[in-house]
């Protein structure tokens, strides 16, 4: 699944093709995403110029003057900018067609991705109205996970995948930032001191710090990703249960919470 550093990626890489240029079409291949793709896009969008895109949480927002397409890329979604009008495939699902002839493409093969029309207002949508501050933002910080954990009694991962806590930390980089933390993914969030949150604030500013650099390196170091935002890297504890540590050589510990693989080292995180 694109997590954050990886939509993230998305958007710097699409935002030279698209923005400033004017939507010439909105082609739709089967309109059922995760919700129905709705039709006043093909109506609102084509003539508007694409302002500027922004990423809020997980959600891509393509800001034009009457509003702004939502995009969420699911679990196997990506974009593609296209130059040559390729015929779609069996799961390329929506376009944005510009007057310059480039695309925008969306292949999602289990269709748990969304595009929307979020409206002249789109942080009202609801979507996005509930969402927490960005990680990477000033507005996270460790006094701020401290006044949020308070009387909390659910876990700190799940605390911290909460997206009305904070948007857009999805499970591998809860488990990697845990890690570097040195904090008990089992943890109850109430628990946490003031220097845990200060801790675990700045270890999540970095792992996603850390990845999107190494995606940029990789649009800078390429002709481009075939799926774009989606690149190779390595991770201290996520899916690797039973290898060693790489701070203590201990084999990382493997267990399912809440639906989501947690992986841990029992001697470095307490």
């Amino acid at each position: 699944m694109p997590e954050l550093p990886e939509v993230e990626i998305t958007r710097i890489a699409i935002t030279p093709y698209i923005v400033g240029n004017v939507v010439a079409a909105v082609e739709v291949r089967g309109d059922r995403l995760r919700w129905p793709i709705p039709t006043e896009l093909a109506e609102l969008v084509p003539g508007q110029i694409i302002q500027w895109v922004e990423r809020r949480g997980k959600y891509l927002l393509l800001h034009c003057p009457a509003g702004a397409v939502l995009i969420h890329l699911g679990m196997t979604g990506h974009l593609r900018i296209l130059h040559d009008g390729s015929d779609p495939g069996k799961h390329d699902h929506f376009d944005l067609v510009f007057g310059n002839g480039i695309v925008l493409r969306l292949n999602d093969s289990r269709r748990f991705g969304a595009v929307l029309w979020a409206g002249p207002d789109p942080f009202g949508h609801k979507l996005l109205s509930e969402l927490g501050p960005e990680p990477l933002s000033d507005n996270f910080d460790g006094p701020y996970l401290y006044r949020r954990s308070r009387m909390r009694k659910l876990t700190v991962k799940q605390f911290i995948m909460n997206h009305k806590v904070v948007a857009g930390i999805g499970n591998i980089y809860a488990n990697e930032a845990l890690f570097h933390a040195g904090i008990l993914p089992a943890t109850p969030a109430g628990q946490l001191s003031e220097s845990h949150c200060e801790q675990l604030a700045q270890s999540i500013k970095n792992v996603l710090t850390v990845a999107v650099n190494i995606g940029l390196a990789m649009l800078d170091n390429s002709d481009g990703m075939q799926k774009l935002g989606y690149f190779p890297q390595q991770w201290a504890v996520y899916n690797r249960a039973g290898l060693p540590c790489p701070k203590c050589e201990a084999p990382i510990q493997h267990r399912r919470s809440g639906q989501r693989s947690t992986y841990y080292c029992a001697a470095c995180q307490r």
